[in-house]
């Protein structure tokens, strides 16, 4: 039998525990997603405002704007959130 030294023991349950943590993480994103909580802004805004919309929709394509920069990423999870987020009385959403 193996000599079993604390080392290896708490190396074991570390591995054990980021497996589980990984493991659990996706479904707690999800959570996260399906329930977001409108609230009021927490102060004043900041100076260089961070602007984000949804550039096409079918291409899950986000642009986001500061200052004189912008940058188009696809983030399908991100465009599913804002048009979820977005007033009804928005654009039509398909």
């Amino acid at each position: 039998m193996e000599n079993l030294s604390r080392r290896k023991l708490l190396a074991s349950a570390g591995v054990a525990t980021g497996a589980a943590a990984i493991a659990a993480a996706p479904a707690v994103a999800q959570a996260a997603l399906d329930h977001p909580e409108a609230t009021d802004p927490s102060g004043p805004p900041p100076e260089e405002t961070i602007v984000a919309y949804v550039r096409d929709i079918k291409r899950n394509e986000v642009t986001v704007m500061s200052g004189t920069g912008e940058i188009t990423y696809r983030d399908p999870v991100l465009v599913k959130r804002l048009v979820k987020a977005a007033p009804a009385s928005g654009p039509t959403r398909k």
